[in-house]
């Protein structure tokens, strides 16, 4: 889906931009607060630089570290190895994902990675343990469409820079305080010896509360714009992954076996939420009605899976789509119009990777 890829290469340039301009706006409150604002800027604009860089080009070794997942191989895990390569065949991808595993009873899952050729898979421990071959062929269907989509650099990005204006955020709530103090012994002193010391005191108390309302904001603001590019994403990867497997009911029996689950990914924090197949954070009661606002609801997605009919291209999952959420569609023109329906159905079939050992 070249116009997906397309949108995300450019939400990625402009998220990333409006990130700067947060960072770069508590940066010059904080340094306002202070007495310096230029200095603030200065160095939210380092910050800024560096936590691009590093999302870039390590931001999947960090995802991956915090998240606690472990590289595994054929040998170690032939059937899930096997999955991997079958789904990447039948995506496409020129390059073998690396697979990971991370030690943890909850059922989830995510992909990471700047592009396709420097990309990841990564599922927990209790999802291997509880899905049959069909069901995580649909999780891993799922997470490979990510990767083909280029959704893998953007999610990445952001969850490295959401970081960074989260920790900015918390300085400035300290700097606040501190100089919300400062101000107000200053500002006592002054009235004690003239009139005129009071403004400067006024002055310094209002710099303080707008740095810290901005502390307040920025994070607020950040998670928006980061949940805001969730939700059309994971219904994509459903298309794709009935795609790849000819088989939407794997994919919804799966999603359906994680939505009953309330075990909590132990390693998620709000950052890397998104990243997973489905909502990490999710308590008991919310099995089949999450709402949480980086997901599309659960049992949406599986009615629509099985709306399908028994179809399994992308012209299918667009007519389920319509009928169960009443309104325009989600796949992009250009691939409804060039579908290759004929070669796609015999991917998964012809490339199958029989698991050995």
């Amino acid at each position: 889906m070249w116009e997906q890829i397309r949108s995300n290469q450019i939400r990625s340039a402009v998220l990333v931009t409006l990130m700067a301009l947060i960072l770069l706006l508590v940066g010059f409150f904080i340094g306002l607060a202070l007495g310096s604002p230029i200095a603030g800027l200065i160095i939210a604009f380092i910050i800024w630089g560096i936590m691009t860089l590093v999302a870039f080009f390590q931001g999947d070794s960090i995802l991956l570290s915090v998240s606690g997942a472990k590289k595994t191989s054929r040998a170690d895990n032939p059937q899930l190895y096997n999955v991997v390569e079958e789904m990447k065949i039948a995506s496409g991808l020129e390059k073998m994902p690396d697979v990971y595993i991370i030690d943890d009873p909850a059922l989830n899952a995510f992909a990471t990675g700047r592009d396709p050729n420097h990309a990841a898979v990564a599922i927990t421990s209790g999802l291997l343990q509880k899905l049959n071959r069909d069901e995580l062929q649909g999780v891993i269907g799922h997470e490979i469409s990510h990767i083909k989509n280029r959704d893998v650099r953007l999610m990445s990005l952001l969850a490295v820079l959401l970081g960074a204006i989260v920790i900015l955020a918390n300085y400035a709530w300290m700097f606040a305080f501190l100089g919300g103090m400062n101000a107000s012994g200053t500002n006592t002193n002054k009235r004690r010896s003239s009139r005129g010391g009071g403004g400067t005191g006024i002055v310094q108390i209002f710099v303080v509360v707008i740095a810290l309302i901005l502390a307040i904001l920025a994070p607020i603001l950040a998670q928006l714009i980061y949940f805001a590019v969730s939700r059309k994403r994971e219904y994509l990867a459903d298309a794709s992954s009935a795609l790849y497997t000819r088989y939407p009911e794997g994919l919804a029996s799966a999603l359906e076996k994680l939505s009953t689950s309330t075990t909590q990914v132990k390693a998620a924090n709000k950052a890397t939420a998104p990243m997973y197949i489905i909502n990490p954070f999710r308590k008991k009661g919310m099995s089949m009605s999450d709402l949480t606002s980086t997901h599309p609801p659960t049992a949406e997605r599986i009615r629509i899976l099985r709306a399908m009919g028994g179809g399994a291209s992308l012209a299918d999952y667009e007519r389920a789509y319509k009928q169960t959420k009443g309104k325009g569609g989600i796949i992009p023109p250009s691939a409804l119009a060039g579908e290759p329906t004929a070669t796609q159905s015999r991917r998964a079939s012809t490339y199958r990777v029989v698991a050995t050992g």
